[in-house]
């Protein structure tokens, strides 16, 4: 009886801790998602002010430039013209700090998750399995990279593979950044063409490195330092 009774407390001490276990990853998901949810609305808020500023702002700026260079052109006076021409000038200054400033908030505004599901959601030609383990804002320049990469391997997938699946994993650990795509076709022949040297272009540039391989379907592995 006493046995029985401990085995039973041993079944409830092991529910008990799978379900705590249990609870802690759901609870841990719902911090994730919460998380990006709050990420994605802040990214779209920093669009949306950045297009408000561009059309509102700039407009009125291109006008204040085209009307102060019509006074310019009109005027007779050489003092006012003085003045003319340093409030056109100040005009455009104002305008090309907006434009840079505008350009950057769209560049740190760049979703990489997201570009790379917009890409996977064009490709139609196989199954793409993939998986985004990243959880920091890359550099921009970083972020083009990556862009291009995966989009010029899945043109390559399109030219020249009969692959009925390719996987997109994107990993991140302390020091470094991991992307890793590969498929399940037969390579038949393997070239380095311009597109494999631009990658590899791309991935020096970051003082990375980039290993394909062409054993059982094409592969490509990537890792760039974190700064």
């Amino acid at each position: 009886m006493q046995g029985k009774l401990h085995k039973k407390l041993n079944e409830l001490a092991d529910d008990a801790g799978e379900m705590s276990i249990k609870l802690k990853k759901q609870n841990t998901d719902l911090i994730e998602k919460q998380d990006n949810e709050l990420y994605l609305a802040t990214l779209n808020e920093r669009n949306r002010i950045a297009r408000d500023i561009h059309d509102n702002v700039g407009h009125l700026l291109s006008s204040a430039i085209l009307q102060s260079g019509a006074l310019m052109t009109i005027n007779k006076d050489e003092q006012i013209a003085e003045h003319l021409k340093e409030l056109n000038e100040t005009l455009n200054q104002a305008m090309n700090s907006i434009r840079t400033s505008v350009h950057k908030v769209y560049e740190e505004s760049i979703d990489l998750d997201v570009e790379i599901r917009g890409l996977i959601k064009k490709f139609t030609l196989c199954e793409v399995d993939y998986d985004y383990n990243m959880y920091s804002n890359p550099d921009k320049k970083l972020k083009y990279t990556f862009i291009s990469i995966v989009k010029e391997a899945l043109s390559n997938v399109i030219r020249h593979s009969d692959a009925t699946k390719v996987t997109i994993v994107f990993n991140e650990h302390p020091a470094l950044y991991q992307l890793i795509i590969k498929d399940n076709g037969k390579v038949q022949s393997f070239e380095r063409g311009l597109g494999l040297t631009n990658m590899t272009d791309r991935v020096n540039s970051f003082n990375g490195n980039i290993n394909i391989n062409t054993g059982n379907g094409f592969k490509i592995f990537i890792s760039i330092p974190k700064k």
